[in-house]
């Protein structure tokens, strides 16, 4: 079929299956670039199907050989309907790794479960032995708890009291004012259920008391934090609850079993995740203007490659006072910073194109779900039912 992007809110609900391969080769290539000895070797990547998972996963696997197993949730083709993103992703990144001939392996269910979890340790103990990287990706809208059967769902709440502020409608190609509501009962609670790092612990006693921890090794989960100006929606907001959670998690994993665990605060960029947050979309677009004309933009892949090479198997971490692995350190520059909260106050929908890289985001947002990617023919007829080999 031929497979157009076709846009509800924040959400692409096609994607197209040549163009997310040439996005995960394009990624391969910058891996490639930055090759070094001394990474990792057998890599677990828990959420490995689009943004900073799969870009870990794409810097360890080719910049510096490592095996590794993705455990991912994805939607595959059904009844011609285009699969999602992250599953042509997957599709795309086993692919690229058979012709490098790394191995890659990947399970497609529910990562809470504890029947993935099982899944995950007996492929580890069939092919790898051990693992000595864990990354910890995941972000979903609701989890089970294993022990429990209740789901929570995690929302996107400030905390106290409402906010208002400026955003982007990206439907309506706009700059407009945002009026969020806070937290009330629960919603607090489920979030850090959800999003917490509950599940890390859970994953790490696991893959611990299976004996397919490598002593020694070393597990990293990701944040953001970003400027004041998103404060009350995400840091100081239930997201920025959760968290801080996941920080906890860090310190108690670290202590409790032979791992270094690690929270990364990583740069603001265009993710599904990231897009669906209001006042964001607006900042980002501000923030790649300014980071593009300094020259120091980058994108997931960029950043994984950096986290890899010059802090997780660095000599120095470089970490903060809170211990955090710090790689939105370009984004947090005070001249930066400064050059947003100069532009903030003064953009509009008439001059978005000219303070704002709106086109940037566009272009980043649909390469997200493979469209847009040079050499592409999006006028050509595609299978998109492509299966996933070692997907279950």
């Amino acid at each position: 079929m031929i497979v157009k992007p076709k846009i509800r809110g924040f959400v692409c609900v096609t994607a197209h299956p040549k163009g997310c391969e040439a996005r995960v080769r394009q990624e391969v290539e910058v891996a490639k670039a930055a090759r070094k000895d001394g990474g990792p070797k057998n890599v677990l990547v828990i959420g490995a199907s689009t943004g900073y998972g799969l870009s870990t996963r794409i810097a360890a696997a080719f910049g510096y050989d490592a095996a590794t197993l993705g455990v991912f949730f994805e939607r595959p083709s059904l009844k011609g309907k285009p699969a999602s993103a992250g599953w042509y992703n997957s599709v795309a990144f086993e692919k690229v790794a058979a012709e490098a001939g790394l191995y890659a392996k990947s399970i497609n269910g529910d990562a809470f479960s504890n029947e993935v979890k099982a899944q995950a340790i007996e492929t580890i103990k069939q092919d790898l032995g051990q693992v000595d990287l864990v990354v910890y990706s995941l972000a979903s809208p609701r989890r089970t708890d294993p022990e429990t059967g209740e789901t929570y769902k995690s929302c996107l709440k400030p905390i106290g009291e409402s906010f208002t502020n400026r955003t982007l409608d990206t439907d309506k190609n706009e700059v407009a004012e945002v009026m969020i509501e806070p937290a009330e009962g629960d919603d607090v609670a489920h979030t850090i259920k959800v999003m917490g790092g509950e599940d890390w612990e859970l994953w790490m006693q696991a893959l611990n008391e299976a004996g397919v921890l490598a002593p020694g090794a070393k597990s990293v989960a990701y944040s953001y934090i970003g400027p004041e100006c998103t404060w009350p929606v995400y840091t100081n907001g239930t997201i920025g609850a959760a968290k801080k959670d996941v920080e906890r998690a860090a310190q108690a994993i670290t202590s409790t079993y032979d791992c270094q665990a690690y929270v990364a605060v990583n740069k603001a960029v265009v993710t599904q995740a990231s897009s669906a947050i209001p006042v964001v979309p607006l900042y980002i677009s501000i923030l790649f203007k300014i980071m593009k004309e300094k020259g120091t933009h980058e994108d997931c892949i960029e950043q994984m490659v950096r986290l890899l090479n010059e802090r997780l198997y660095a000599a120095d971490l470089q970490l903060d006072d809170e211990g955090r692995i710090r790689v939105d350190d370009w984004e947090m520059a005070p001249e930066v910073q400064a050059a947003v909260e100069k532009i903030w106050p003064e953009i509009s929908t008439e001059t978005l194109n000219q303070q704002a890289d709106y086109v940037g985001y566009q272009q980043n947002f649909l390469a997200l779900f493979g469209f847009g990617l040079p050499g592409v023919d999006y006028e050509e007829d595609v299978e998109v039912d492509l299966p996933l080999p070692s997907a279950s």
